[in-house]
């Protein structure tokens, strides 16, 4: 059976790399987001430009900036950050997806990001801003680059929340002041209580937290779900609509987001059966895979690992196991 799967992994990997690229193109966009502030976006592509090692945030990569996109109708998968992420937050998986042949969208998201915390807990904002570079995709960027048939999307956290509900998930969000109440330590009743005491959110619930207005995209046809925010909050009548096929990660040592309260849930309530990976001995942020020096000075907490794990092994893993899932799901 493992020797199966291995084969089948490789011809995927193939497959999706027909594109014949050499290399991965990279450049950031300002995409328009209505109303509200335009979304910083950055993205991966197939290109045969050659390649360099250039900043992506705080991280070096081998990319060609601003070459030409080499193809056309590429499957396309946005990347949605956890709290107080970036557009790099996730770019070794950017990466792996963009040389299998993928075009990949990544975007800051408003509010919720490394420099501005002021709208952490618009939880609807989020979906919102996805579908807004979702709509500039497929129908401002490069034309005929990407194929609308062949959309995913994959969430990490607060990302992993947002890509539930931007897929059909309605959340019981009335679940969250009693699970608060019983887990005032855990880390989203702490954003949010802190967000309370900022004025952010009113303590009476008149905010979009309680009155949110979420964004159901239903160009999706895949996702990936790594720990995910919130995930309580979802029962099988509000999942009742996220039929599409689900790969669902989680880590059993977290303890910012312990899967029995948040993973687990999700995967219960999901009418079709998601593809589950439990990962032992990894923590919450063993998704982000390895820091650059600059990143584990700045932020410490997130890049260290369990003694013993090693997360840039699980992440090469993840990597292969989310490109192979997206190969199977966004086939022509």
């Amino acid at each position: 059976m493992k020797i199966a799967r291995v084969l089948l992994l490789g011809v995927l990997l193939l497959l999706a790399g027909k594109s014949g690229a050499t290399s991965v193109g990279f450049t950031t966009l300002h995409v328009p987001d209505g109303a509200e502030p335009a979304l910083e976006v950055a993205v991966w592509y197939p290109s045969d430009a050659p390649s360099r090692s250039a900043a992506v945030g705080l991280f070096m990569q081998d990319v060609a900036p601003q070459a030409a996109v080499l193809g056309r109708g590429h499957p396309l998968v946005v990347i949605s950050h956890g709290n107080g992420g970036n557009f790099a937050s996730h770019a070794d998986t950017a990466l792996a997806l963009a040389q299998a042949g993928f075009v990949v969208a990544a975007p800051t998201h408003t509010g919720d990001n490394h420099r501005d915390q002021s709208r952490a807990t618009d939880v609807a904002g989020r979906s919102r801003g996805l579908a807004a570079v979702l709509d500039y995709m497929v129908s401002h960027w490069v034309p005929g680059t990407i194929d609308p048939a062949r959309i995913g999307a994959f969430g990490f956290s607060a990302g992993g929340f947002t890509v539930l509900t931007t897929a059909g998930g309605v959340p019981d969000l009335a679940r969250i002041a009693p699970h608060c109440e019983a887990n005032p330590a855990f880390y989203d009743c702490r954003l949010m209580a802190s967000a309370r005491r900022d004025g952010q959110i009113a303590a009476a619930g008149t905010s979009a937290m309680n009155r949110p207005s979420f964004i159901r995209d239903g160009r999706l046809r895949a996702i990936v779900v790594a720990a995910p925010a919130f995930g309580f909050t979802f029962t099988p009548a509000g999942m009742m609509s996220v039929t599409l096929p689900v790969q669902l990660w989680q880590a059993e040592d977290d303890v910012i987001l312990p899967p029995r309260v948040y993973a687990e849930p999700v995967r219960a309530a999901l009418p079709r059966p998601p593809e589950v990976h439990a990962v032992a001995g990894a923590g919450h942020f063993d998704f982000l895979g390895p820091c650059p020096d600059a990143l584990a000075r700045a932020a410490p907490a997130i890049c260290q690992s369990a003694p013993g794990f090693d997360r840039g092994a699980f992440i090469r893993h993840f990597n292969a196991e989310v490109v192979a899932f997206f190969t199977r799901t966004l086939a022509p």
